[in-house]
């Protein structure tokens, strides 16, 4: 399956790469594998959602901020790829939620990503994953997550 062709299909656009804030990169290649650096729910470099989920953040919004950051983990996967067909798997997703305190639904929150990877890279989609508790996360952001995909060779 192409998969930009996929993408087209189930109209889904990858954003624009947001602007790294510090000295790291989007992503690094290692072998077979890339890392993908922490991305938040940013467009056009804003967050668009903004507190911790419990609070200012319902589960729905905190599952679209993390939908928007896995699409950012896209973007990232392509600007160091140049083609996001060389994916050969999502491995692991690491998922992180400010939360109020008393605040448990981090899976819940953590599925609007993994869902999008599923939908775009179907059974390659399918990772390992950890949905985490935190107290703050850079910028207000309600969600930050990163990723670890296998290369085809």
């Amino acid at each position: 399956m192409d998969i930009y062709k996929h993408l087209k299909q189930v109209s889904i656009e990858i954003p624009e790469l947001p602007k790294p804030v510090a000295s790291y990169l989007p992503a690094i290649v290692f072998e077979n594998q890339i890392y993908v650096s922490g991305q938040t729910g940013t467009l056009d470099q804003k967050l668009v959602y903004q507190g911790k989920l419990g609070a200012e953040v319902s589960v729905l919004d905190g599952k679209a901020s993390a939908r928007l950051a896995a699409l950012n983990c896209l973007a990232a996967l392509q600007a160091v790829l140049g083609d996001l067909n060389r994916v050969e798997r999502i491995l692991r997703v690491t998922g992180y939620v400010a939360s109020a305190e008393g605040f448990n639904q981090q899976p819940a929150v953590i599925e609007g990503a993994s869902a999008l990877l599923i939908e775009v890279f179907g059974e390659k989609g399918w990772h390992a994953r950890s949905a985490i508790g935190v107290a703050e996360l850079p910028s207000s952001a309600p969600i930050e997550i990163e990723l670890i995909a296998a290369l085809a060779k």
